[in-house]
């Protein structure tokens, strides 16, 4: 028999299409009282989102445009928290990041099959939608929950979390639940996150400015500097040595320009870091550059060197700034789940590293025997035929506003992962494998429990 989400399957992947329309990038907060707090468009996007699913009959309730919340049944609350907002799109896109186009080029990385392709399409846009849609086939079915399924869509994950936060001060958020913005089979533990902002004086300066990076969370893809022109020659006999980057040099404007690949902040090694090749030309003359180099990418304090069965340390140093005679660089650090923030933090002060804490989250760890992991880890090998264990991940996910809580796909170990790169896309056939086992695990999480007591009754009655 076919699976009861085979026939919203058309329509789940037009609305992926259609929400990936709108860019909901962090902009400043926009109207006359500030009531769009990341702007119109990421509004607009969280009332397309809502209007949708009360459509299919669902109540829904947007708290201020900074979240909003679709239910499903009654009783102890369970809860799937999805975001809507998206990093920005970058450069080197062949469709329009925010397009939803929708054909089967196979020209970029030779993943075959249909595609939709745009920013949000697999973080976290996507998996939201298949959420929803497998709620509608559950409601659609008659299906009753024992729980009340909170549907939760955020709108500033990327940045900050303060959806979250307003969430939790004028709603109530439920203990247990996952997100589908990580990896399959299931995450059961997510490292500490710590973002901090360094600051190195730099004397005889051999820039005049330099800029770098979009976001703290997102591998530096471009790096711009005005050299001096003693650094000007400096470039003539130079040989980058940072793999997948360039560097290019215009005379007319004395401005030294680096490219590299982007990658999410928490898998730099799937990234080209640009900051990186810019700085280890100006390392090569000057001390102080130099003194930069050697703690944010030659690793002097032995921070990766920190590694537990969660894995090892990373440092992203993703977005740069000179000016003043102050080279200001901030840092994306993802340390083993089982380590202490000040494991971190106290490598740094010995060393005299000026440094501002932007942005800390506590690692998440989960039992892997217990129920939510388990039941998670089964649905996924009952799905796949597979036998695959919880693993460990860098991400931060909404899983850590919940008591117990934790990530559950969309992707796939193995594969090459286009999250917060150019061409973004989610494969024709992802969508339904999302739809299909969204809708077996809610259903499996929340089915009704009949004892063997409540079984005999039930016949006892009848008779």
């Amino acid at each position: 028999m076919p699976h009861p989400m085979q026939k919203y399957f058309d329509e789940l992947v037009a609305s992926i299409s259609d929400i990936v329309k709108f860019d909901s990038s962090m902009k400043e907060a926009e109207g006359e009282n500030g009531e769009y707090p990341f702007g119109k468009e990421t509004a607009d996007c969280l009332n397309f989102f809502l209007a949708l699913a009360e459509s299919f009959g669902f109540e829904t309730k947007n708290y201020d445009n900074y979240v909003g919340e679709v239910l499903f049944g009654e009783g102890e609350e369970f809860a799937v928290l999805a975001h809507l907002d998206v990093v920005p799109a970058g450069n080197g896109w062949k469709y329009p990041p925010f397009g939803g186009v929708i054909n089967d080029d196979v020209s970029d990385g030779g993943v075959t099959g249909a595609k939709i392709w745009g920013r949000g399409t697999m973080d976290d846009k996507g998996p939201a939608m298949a959420c929803l849609y497998a709620l509608k086939a559950l409601k659609d079915e008659g299906f009753s929950p024992r729980r009340k399924i909170k549907l939760i869509v955020g709108c500033n994950e990327e940045c900050g979390w303060k959806c979250i936060e307003h969430y939790k001060k004028v709603a109530t958020m439920p203990k247990e639940g996952f997100t589908p913005d990580a990896n399959f089979p299931v995450i059961y533990a997510e490292k500490g996150i710590l973002h901090f902002t360094a600051a190195f004086p730099i004397q005889n300066s051999p820039v005049t400015a330099l800029n770098g990076g979009e976001r703290a969370n997102m591998v530096c893809d471009y790096a711009s500097a005005f050299l001096t022109r003693k650094a000007a020659e400096a470039l003539v006999n130079y040989q980058n040595p940072v793999d997948g980057t360039s560097l290019s040099y215009d005379n007319t404007t004395n401005t030294l320009q680096a490219r590299g690949k982007s990658a999410h902040g928490s898998t730099p090694d799937k990234g080209a870091n640009a900051l990186q090749a810019m700085l280890a030309f100006l390392a090569q003359i000057n001390k102080d550059f130099a003194f930069a180099y050697d703690v944010l990418f030659n690793d002097v304090l032995a921070l990766k060197t920190l590694c537990d069965e969660t894995g090892v340390l990373t440092m992203s140093p993703d977005v740069a700034s000179y000016q003043n005679d102050l080279l200001k660089v901030t840092v994306d650090v993802r340390f083993p789940a089982t380590f202490a923030l000040e494991t971190v933090t106290e490598r740094l002060d010995e060393a005299g590293v000026e440094y501002t804490v932007d942005n800390y989250q506590a690692p998440l760890y989960n039992d892997v025997n217990g129920e939510l992991i388990s039941t998670l880890s089964r649905v996924y090998n009952q799905a796949t035929g597979k036998d695959e264990q919880p693993i460990a991940i860098g991400g931060g996910t909404y899983a850590r506003a919940l008591q117990c809580g934790c990530a559950f796909g969309p992707e796939m170990g193995g594969e090459e992962a286009t999250i917060h790169q150019p061409n973004e896309y989610i494969t024709l056939d992802r969508v339904r494998f999302l739809g299909e086992i969204y809708y077996n695990a809610l259903k499996e999480l929340t089915k009704p429990h009949y004892t063997r007591i409540g079984y005999v009754t039930m016949r006892r009655i009848k008779k």
